[in-house]
């Protein structure tokens, strides 16, 4: 017979080591308004120093024409937000490599930054952006040790199953929901619980 409460509440797994380039998948109670349900990219990471990563899956509901000048394409171009921090700075990550200059290398075929002016050019030529390059207003950033203090408490769980196919596509529960189940089998229960346990 299958329990259940441990199935669905049972959230103790081991949290894995986080990397430049690996993913951050939050534990499904985490209700943080930034964090719940989330998928974060790390951009950098340093144990005993900061780290940076971007919210890759929430929305803003804001198109980059509404945000920046410049910007001829008709079709709106969405922007998430990465985090709390530095709200005011635009950012992106792509999966454009050398076509932009000076982008860096965060994991294979997936990269962060690079020429400003190259990157709306691109926009603005009507290339594609769903899958190719995403837009974020803030992003994550953690003090020297507290994300490893974070995964110790099982806040996260790292995953380094990075797909450049659909790392940029996709949003909201259904992109947790994809990457938890990339996971493998010992974290259905994340997928079980509800969305309000306090409803229940």
């Amino acid at each position: 017979m299958i329990n259940y409460d441990e199935a669905i509440f049972n959230i103790d797994i081991a949290g894995g080591k986080p990397s430049v380039g690996s993913l951050l998948i939050s534990e499904p109670f985490l209700m943080d308004d930034y964090f719940r349900h989330s998928v974060i990219c790390m951009v950098e990471y340093e144990s005993d120093k900061s780290s940076m990563g971007f919210v890759l899956n929430h929305s803003t509901g804001i198109s980059l024409a509404e945000l920046i000048p410049g910007i001829t394409r008709q079709e709106p171009v969405p922007v998430f937000c990465g985090g709390p921090m530095s709200q005011d700075r635009l950012y992106y990550i792509h999966t454009l490599g050398e076509l932009i200059t000076d982008s860096r290398q965060i994991a294979e075929g997936l990269y962060i930054g690079g020429s400003y002016e190259e990157i709306l050019q691109y926009v603005n030529a009507g290339y594609p952006v769903d899958g190719v390059v995403r837009f974020f207003v803030g992003y994550s950033g953690w003090s020297r040790f507290q994300l490893d203090e974070e995964i110790s408490d099982k806040v996260w769980t790292v995953s380094r199953n990075i797909s450049t196919e659909n790392i940029l596509t996709g949003s909201g529960d259904n992109y947790w929901h994809h990457h938890v189940k990339s996971l493998g089998p010992e974290f259905r229960g994340w997928l079980l619980h509800p969305k309000n346990p306090q409803a229940n």
